[in-house]
């Protein structure tokens, strides 16, 4: 079993990181001193999980945890500074640290450094993330000690949920769109006066006729969803925004 360090300090060690095109040096006193920072680490960049499902989650709640006194968001992993970077411009998280460990340092300092042998990756971090007030650990959850890559327990809602119980979650907006089209153009409109985020999809760039009929079985554009949920139009979103769900929403918050 892994140890859980909850009510000790970070271990001290340096990030070696790229600011721009010099080495910039980074110690943990820098990382964490006087800060609330969100930690999660991961086995590799460019992995599947680590790079569909782990960090878009923590850069899309970024603006919620920092609501909740959060000042900075770290992912950690054992690869160098140029593969952190590279990585973190391929996932445009821009609310988040990449942050190299690329010695394992402070990996092992955390007794997460694992053998990844058996996938040619050599030493790497286990799955974890953890809540650090002013250097020391007050929250870790560690994925279980199971075969391959668990995870399920360090993911960006577990955490939430700890720091803030029953907060409510940012919306999963998605937009079916075309170039051109005036009842598109007002979907997004009227999501954006409403505050909320959103991923426009756009016909013959992200998707076809034939993608657009599989998922919505509808051929009008635009078509919104919400949270695996279709709308529907234009229209239809706008009686969405008005009513009783949207409108409990604004209130609780």
């Amino acid at each position: 079993m892994f140890e859980n360090k909850e009510g000790q300090r970070v271990p001290a060690a340096t990030f070696r990181t790229r600011d721009a095109h010099e080495w910039k040096d980074l110690s943990s006193h820098d990382v964490f001193s006087g800060k609330n920072v969100v930690v999660f680490s991961l086995p590799g960049a460019f992995t599947p999980t680590c790079s569909s499902s782990h960090v878009p989650r923590f850069d899309q709640l970024a603006s919620t945890f920092h609501a909740h006194g959060i000042d900075q968001i770290v992912c950690i992993s054992v690869n160098d500074a140029f593969v952190m970077d590279e990585w973190k411009k391929s996932q445009h998280a821009e609310n988040i640290t990449f942050l190299p460990d690329g010695n394992g340092e402070f990996t092992n300092g955390m007794g997460l450094l694992v053998d990844k042998d058996e996938l040619g990756f050599g030493k790497r971090s286990w799955r974890y993330s953890m809540l650090v007030r002013d250097g020391v650990i007050e929250k870790m959850f560690i994925e279980p000690q199971q075969p391959g890559d668990p995870y399920g327990a360090s993911d960006a809602d577990t955490m939430l949920n700890y720091i803030a119980p029953g907060e409510e979650k940012p919306l999963d907006i998605a937009v079916f769109s075309r170039a051109g089209c005036g009842h598109c153009a007002r979907a997004k409109g009227l999501l954006r006066d409403a505050g909320l985020e959103f991923e426009a999809l756009e016909l013959n760039r992200h998707y076809s006729d034939r993608t657009l009929r599989a998922v919505t079985a509808a051929t009008t554009l635009p078509q919104i969803f919400v949270n695996g949920e279709r709308i529907g139009g234009a229209d239809d979103l706008e009686a969405w925004l008005t009513g009783p769900y949207f409108e409990g929403r604004k209130k609780a918050a």
